[in-house]
Formats: C-alpha cells, structure tokens, sequence
C-alpha cells in the first residue's frame, strides 16, 4: 500500500493523519446509535411495547412471534422481548460481514458508510412508533451492517504498508466506541426517564445523523474508493493471499474464544453483581447497571498508559508483535475473569466489595486494548485487498458466534458455584491466548505472505 493512499502529505494530528479523527467521530455516533438501544430497548418492551394495547398494534408482530415460538416453544413477554433482544444484537454484528462485501464488491466504502447511516436515522424514527417497531428493528441492523462493514476497513487505507502506526491508530478508533458505550446508557437512559421512551430513541437517531454529516464534511481527509473497482477487476485471490486467510480463520477461532468470556460479562455479569457485591455507600445503593458504564470509561484511562508504553517499547525494538499483543490480551483478559470467581472467597462474607469490581473492569479492559483493536488492525492490515471489509465484517461476526456460545454457558450460572462459573469462562479466554503463543511461528508466517 503506498503512502499516497494515507494522506501522508498531509498535517497530522497526535502524529495520525486527520482523516482517522473523522473515521472516529463518525463511529463514535454510531455507538451511541447502538448501546442507545441496547440500553433501553429491553426494558421498553417488556414494560411497554408488548404489553396489552401496545403490542396489539405492532405491525407484523403476531406472525413474528409466532414463527418464533414455532422455534421455542411459548414465550413470557420477557422471554420474549429477551429472544428479540438477542436476534437484534446478534444481527447487529453479523451483517457487517455481508454489509462489508457489497463496499468491497459493489456500492464502494463511502457509499456503504453513508448508506447504512441514512438506515439507521431511519430506523430510530421508526421506533417512534409502535406499528413500524419490526421495521425499526430491521433497518437498525441493515443500516449497521453497512456502516460497520465499511468503516472500520478504511482506517488502515490511511497509512502505508507495515505503518507501525497502524495499530496504534485502531486504540484510538476504539475510543470512539468505548466513549459512545459510556455517553449513550447516561443520555438515552436519561431521556427515556424524563421525557419518555421515544425522546431516548429520537436522541440516537439524531446523533446518528450528526455521525453522517461529519463524515460528509470529512471526505477530502480519507482516501478515494478508486482501488476498489481494482481490487474487484483482479479476480482471483493469489496462494499468499490464501494462506493469509488461512491464518485469519484461526485467529477467527481465537476471537470467538475472548468474546465468549466478554459476552459474559453483558449477560450474567449484572446478576452476579446482584447477587455477590456490596453496592452499598452508606445510606446509597449504587444500581447494577451504573458498573456497565465502567466498560465504557475504563478503556479510555487506561488508553495512555498502553500507547506510550508501545511507543517507547518501540523506540527500544522491544514492542510486541500484534500475535503477542493478542495473547496478552487474552492472557490479562482471563486474569481479570480469574477476579470474579475469587472476590466473594476472599471477602469472607459472601459479598465483595465494589472496589473487587472496579479492579475486574479496569484488568479487563486492559486485556480488552490488548487484544480487540489489534485483532481489528490484523483483519484490517493482513486482509486481502479486494476483502478487506468482508473479513472485517467476519472478525464482527466472530462477536455474534460468542454471544450464541455464551448464551447457553449462562445456564450454567444457576448450576455451578459462582467460582466455577468464572473460573470456566477464565480458561476459555486464557486458553486463547495459550494457543495463540503455541501457533505463533506458523500464524506469522503466514500472515507475512506477499499478497502479489
């Protein structure tokens, strides 16, 4: 990839081309866009959406959860509003993968980015109103699958070839996403509250366009879709580019393995929060949910820490490599997992205090910066060209095949020992990152083959 691909006779912001920034910007609305919903929606069904006089009028609603309970039998208005829950989440992140082939084969990135925006403004204007709540649904995960899937793929277009900075540049992407994970539950939530539910819903929708307005206002800093038309006249993948997909579905398996075990932590983590913390302050009770709001914030502390630490280790040629940076993530990831099941032990009294909790996020997400941005820049980077936002939209996916795997792990959690439930899910993310360490030569090897 040469360097006039990147901007690199551009200024720079924070030594990172300014197109990053609008990269970033634009995500970070679109996060809000998501956990906006994902904080409210739930609840919204089950105490408003489907109860009698509301669910009445849903359009298409009743052959809906019919075909659904054909699948699992009757289903309690919670059950059900859990069920859609899931299949609009799982959706969420897996469309990208289909929403990423059409930029990199189709319609371009810029136009799936700008596509999937004006879907997603449209579906949070739908959930305004009762009758096009399935619509809402269906345009939300449509418009994400082609937003995600094609802007993500554009961050590496901005550096060369081998550009260190790569993957730096994706823990600063991710902030964007953590920053919208923190401000969407406080904001929605908070309207949602005062005003009513459809003011939380409207608010996304119009962050969502503010997303898309400053990525139009961005586009002379990112890179033109001319490679595309390219990458799709070449046809044929070459052996090296084979064998790079090789190794991409392994380290696909290896994702699946860490977000297991952080699916977790959106499922049953709250009901062990209720079950085995002292949320206690004096007189003040601190809600379950204010502890998620840590995954959001976390990351964004400890971001500078880890960013200079690379840095300097790489003024030394002491840094990593992105295959130990994954291992190491996963290994810390595991550790802070490892926290959970021990808290209540040491406490003695059965429930931990809330300080075990705050060292689980920040250890946690530690790992987190570790592993999910360098895996992100690996698909990014040692993808195929003519792929790249397809298989960035399969490291997505990787997401919705752990929250399927974690699902049924969460049924354990009335069966086993709060130790052993945690200590379960501790290994399968620790044993990720054990057998990326066991197939490193072989994984760098392959991912270092010419794609020419």
């Amino acid at each position: 990839m040469s360097a006039a691909i990147g901007t690199g006779d551009r200024k720079t912001l924070l030594d990172h081309p300014p197109g990053l920034w609008i990269i970033t910007s634009t995500e970070l609305w679109d996060r809000i866009s998501f956990h906006g919903m994902q904080a409210l929606l739930t609840l919204y069904m089950v105490d408003y959406l489907l109860l009698p006089g509301h669910i009445e009028g849903i359009g298409g609603f009743a052959q809906y959860r019919a075909a659904l309970e054909w699948i699992t039998g009757p289903l309690s208005v919670q059950a059900l509003a859990a069920q859609t829950f899931g299949i609009y989440v799982g959706l969420v992140y897996f469309t990208p993968m289909v929403g990423g082939a059409i930029g990199d084969r189709l319609i371009g990135r810029r136009a799936g980015v700008i596509a999937g925006a004006l879907l997603m403004t449209a579906g949070h204007f739908c959930m305004a109103f009762d009758v096009t709540f399935l619509l809402a649904l269906l345009l939300l995960f449509l418009g994400a699958g082609l937003l995600r899937g094609n802007l993500a793929p554009q961050v590496t277009t901005l550096y060369a070839e081998g550009d260190r900075r790569q993957s730096d540049a994706f823990q600063l992407f991710f902030v964007g996403i953590n920053l919208g994970a923190f401000i969407a539950p406080l904001a929605t939530g908070t309207l949602a509250v005062v005003y009513g539910w459809h003011f939380g819903f409207g608010f996304a929708g119009i962050g969502m366009l503010i997303g898309l307005v400053i990525y139009l206002a961005g586009q002379h800093l990112l890179p033109s879709d001319t490679r595309r038309a390219a990458a799709v006249a070449r046809g044929r993948l070459t052996t090296g580019e084979w064998r790079r997909l090789g190794a991409l579905s392994l380290l696909f398996v290896i994702a699946i393995c860490f977000w297991v075990a952080q699916s977790q932590i959106w499922n049953v983590y709250n009901l062990w929060v209720r079950d085995h913390v002292d949320l206690t302050f004096g007189t003040f009770k601190v809600p379950v949910p204010w502890l998620q709001s840590l995954d959001g914030v976390a990351p964004i502390l400890v971001m500078p820490i880890f960013l200079t630490l690379w840095k300097w280790q790489a003024a030394r040629g002491t840094e990593p490599d992105d295959l130990t940076k994954v291992a190491i993530g996963a290994l810390i990831f595991g550790a802070g997992t490892a926290l959970l099941a021990v808290a209540p032990w040491v406490s003695g009294t059965g429930r931990a205090s809330i300080f075990w909790s705050i060292a689980f996020h920040l250890t946690s997400n530690a790992g987190w910066l570790y592993f999910a941005p360098t895996m992100e820049a690996l698909f990014a980077s040692r993808a195929p060209p003519s792929l790249r936002g397809t298989l960035l939209g399969a490291n997505l996916a990787s997401v919705f095949f752990a929250s399927l795997i974690s699902g049924r792990l969460g049924g354990l959690y009335e069966q086993l020992s709060a130790v052993s439930f945690w200590l379960l899910h501790a290994a399968i993310v620790a044993g990720g990152g054990l057998a990326v360490l066991a197939l490193k030569r072989p994984l760098k090897y392959l991912l270092a083959q010419p794609v020419n």
